[in-house]
């Protein structure tokens, strides 16, 4: 039986069918040298895709698939997550990086 089809609803509207080891590439660069394992970011992937395919949908907002990525890796390895939010998020300037580093550090 063949995997449902999953597109990701990019920011400016584009759409993309899911591509696993894209999200994979991502979470080595953030996890590059951290304490991270393979199976660790296997783990994440396969939690990530059984929530987006349980939803029954064949569209995602990217922004949803970035967040569940962000929270699983919180959980794991915070400098990897700021890695991760850093490149994500997009900040626009230390501020906004400050600003997030501090959320991290006072839970």
């Amino acid at each position: 039986m063949e995997a449902p089809r999953l597109f990701v609803v990019k920011k400016d509207g584009r759409r993309e069918q899911y591509n696993r080891d894209k999200i994979l590439t991502g979470l080595r660069r953030s996890c590059e040298k951290r304490p991270v394992s393979d199976a660790q970011m296997e783990d994440i992937v396969a939690g990530l895709e059984r929530q987006l395919f349980a939803r029954g949908e064949n569209e995602v907002q990217s922004s949803l698939v970035g967040e569940k990525l962000m929270e699983a890796l919180k959980k794991i390895d915070p400098v990897a997550y700021i890695r991760f939010a850093s490149v994500y998020r997009s900040f626009r300037d230390v501020e906004s990086f400050q600003a997030e580093l501090a959320d991290l550090l006072s839970k």
